[in-house]
C-alpha cells in the first residue's frame, strides 16, 4: 500500500507515495520547511478520515498552531502531543535537558508508546531526532532506541516521519540505514534572489524513484515541489504533419511550414520582428481552435497587447476566449524545475478539450538571465523540448543576439543543435533605408528555400515578399542590397508600424 506525502508532485517523484506502515526520517537544516512538510502530511491523512498525531519535543503547541495557521489551515483533527510538559519547572526542564538519566529517557519513549496504543493514529509525526540524541547521551543507546521506536511504530500500523534537523552537523548513517526511506531538505543562498530550496530521495527501499534535486518552494499554502525533468517515453504521433504560419511566402521558405512536435529556433537582432513572428504561429494556431501558450521573460503583458494590437492580430479576443494564454515570468525568482513544471501544466488539456499545439519562449534571453546560477540550462531546455515534442507541441525559441550588426552580434547560449528549425532575421541596407530580411538556415525536415526574402512589420500583419538575390554581405553579417529596389517591398510609412 502507498500513502500520499500531501504534496501531488512529491508523490510521483515517489511513483505514487510513501510504502504504508514505514519509518521516514525527514533530515533539514532548520528553517527547510520539515515541520511544514510534517504537516502537510498529517493533513493528507485527516482529509482520508485517518488519525494523525504530531509528537513534539522541540515545537509547543501553541507555535505549531501559528504555522499552521501561516499556512492558512487548521488544526482540527490533529491530536498534538508535547512530551515535555510546559508546566514543569525551569529547573527540571533544565535537569532533563543537561543531567539525563535513564528514567527520563525511557518515560520520554514509554509515554510515546503509550499515546499510540491509546489513540491508535495511521500516520504520526516526531519532532525531533535532535532532543532525542541528546536525551541518549550515546550511539548505541540511541540506536537500541530508534530501532525500538520502528519496530514499535510498524506493529501498531503506524506511518511515521522522523524529522531531524542535523545538529550534529553531519549524515546520521545510523538512522538512514534503520530507515524504509530518507527525504532530504536542502536550501543554498544564491548571488541574486531567494535561496534555492531543494528535496531529495535519499532511498526508498522496495520502489523505484525519481533521483537527483527537485525544486521546491516554501509560502503560505505549504511545500510545493518542482520535479526534475526526466526522459518521458510516451510520443504522440503527429504523422508528418506540417504546421502552417498563415502567411503562404513564409509557408515557401519553409518548405510547407514547420513540423508538428519540432522546435524553431528565431534568432536575430533586437527589434527586428522576432516576437512579432512567433506570435503569427500562436494567432494562426488559435485561428484554428487550438491553443497556444506564451512564456513572456521580458515584456508586460501591456506591451505584448499593445504590439499585437499594431500589427492587427486578434490577440485579446483570442486570450478572452482561452485559446491563447501568457505565463509571464519573474527575473530570478524561478528555477529550472519550475518553469518545467509550468510547461507541462500549461499544455494540458483544458476544459473544453483543447490541447496546446504550440508554445512560445520569448526570450532565451530571458531564460538564461532569470537562472543566472544555474550551469546546465541547455541540458534542461532540451528535456523540456524533447517533452513538448513527444507530445506533438510545436515550440518557437526566441533567441536576441548581442550587438545590431557585423561580427560583434553574438548569442548568449549556443541553442541553434538543440532546434529542428532556425529562422535568422537581418537588417539590410537598400535605397538609403534599413528594412528587415529572413531566411530559413536549417529545416532538418523539410526541403526549404535557401533564398533570402524581405520582411516587415505593418498595420495589416506581416509581410514577406519574393525572393531577393543582389545581396553582398550577408556571411559578413552586414547584408546590403544591390539590386533594383523596384524588387523589395512597398513602403508605404502610413501602414509600417
Amino acid at each position: 500500500m502507498r500513502v500520499s506525502t500531501g504534496i501531488e508532485s512529491l508523490d510521483a517523484i515517489l511513483h505514487g507515495g510513501l510504502s504504508a506502515e514505514r519509518t521516514y526520517p525527514v533530515e533539514g537544516e532548520p528553517g527547510t520547511g520539515k515541520t511544514t512538510l510534517g504537516l502537510q502530511f498529517l493533513f493528507a491523512g485527516r482529509d482520508r478520515g485517518e488519525k494523525g498525531v504530531y509528537v513534539t519535543l522541540a515545537e509547543t503547541t501553541d507555535e505549531l498552531k501559528e504555522i499552521a495557521t501561516s499556512h492558512g489551515w487548521s488544526l482540527e483533527g490533529i491530536h498534538v502531543h508535547e512530551l515535555l510538559d510546559p508546566l514543569d519547572d525551569i529547573g527540571r526542564a533544565q535537569y532533563t535537558m543537561f543531567e539525563p538519566s535513564e528514567v527520563e529517557f525511557g518515560s520520554t519513549i514509554s509515554g510515546v508508546q503509550k499515546l499510540v496504543d491509546s489513540y491508535k493514529p495511521e500516520r504520526v509525526v516526531f519532532d525531533s531526532l535532535s532532543e532525542m540524541r541528546l536525551l541518549s547521551q550515546g550511539a548505541l543507546r540511541y540506536r537500541r532506541q530508534i530501532l525500538a521506536l520502528k519496530r514499535f511504530f510498524v506493529g501498531r500500523g503506524c506511518t511515521t516521519l522522523l524529522l531531524d534537523d542535523r545538529a550534529s552537523g553531519s549524515d546520521d548513517q545510523q538512522l538512514q540505514s534503520l530507515a524504509h526511506g530518507v527525504i532530504r531538505l536542502e536550501q543554498r543562498l544564491t548571488d541574486y534572489g531567494n535561496e534555492r530550496r531543494y528535496l531529495r530521495i535519499i532511498k526508498h527501499r522496495g520502489s523505484d524513484f525519481i533521483g537527483g534535486a527537485h525544486d521546491i518552494s516554501l509560502g503560505r499554502g505549504g511545500i510545493e515541489v518542482f520535479p526534475r525533468a526526466t526522459a518521458d517515453t510516451e510520443v504522440e504521433s503527429s504523422e508528418g504533419q506540417l504546421l502552417g504560419s498563415g502567411l503562404e511566402s513564409l509557408d515557401n521558405l519553409l518548405g510547407g511550414g514547420v513540423l508538428r512536435g519540432s522546435s524553431t529556433l528565431l534568432i536575430g537582432p533586437a527589434g527586428v520582428g522576432k516576437s512579432s513572428m512567433g506570435i503569427q504561429f500562436a494567432v494562426e494556431a488559435a485561428s484554428r481552435g487550438e491553443r497556444a501558450v506564451l512564456f513572456e521573460f521580458e515584456e508586460s503583458e501591456k506591451v505584448l497587447l499593445r504590439r499585437s494590437e499594431g500589427l492587427g492580430f486578434p490577440f485579446r479576443d483570442y486570450m478572452k476566449q482561452g485559446l491563447i494564454s501568457v505565463c509571464h515570468l519573474q527575473a530570478g525568482e524561478i528555477t529550472p524545475n519550475e518553469f518545467a513544471l509550468k510547461v507541462r501544466n500549461a499544455i494540458k488539456v483544458d476544459r473544453e478539450g483543447r490541447s496546446a499545439s504550440v508554445v512560445l519562449i520569448d526570450s532565451l534571453n530571458g531564460y538564461v538571465s532569470s537562472m543566472p546560477h544555474e550551469r546546465y540550462l541547455t541540458v534542461q531546455l532540451h528535456d523540456i523540448l524533447m517533452y513538448l515534442g513527444n507530445r506533438g507541441v510545436t515550440t518557437f525559441l526566441v533567441v536576441a543576439q548581442h550587438g545590431m550588426l557585423g561580427n560583434s552580434m553574438g548569442t548568449p547560449v549556443d541553442t541553434s543543435y538543440l532546434a529542428d528549425a532556425v529562422i535568422l532575421f537581418r537588417y539590410f541596407e537598400a535605397g538609403g533605408k534599413i528594412r528587415r530580411a529572413l531566411s530559413v538556415v536549417k529545416n532538418r525536415t523539410e526541403n526549404h528555400e535557401r533564398s533570402i526574402r524581405e520582411y516587415d512589420l505593418t498595420s495589416g500583419g506581416l509581410l514577406i515578399g519574393e525572393p531577393l538575390v543582389n545581396f553582398r554581405g550577408v556571411l559578413a553579417g552586414t547584408p546590403e542590397f544591390v539590386g533594383n529596389n523596384e524588387a523589395l517591398l512597398s513602403r508605404n510609412e502610413s501602414k509600417t508600424e
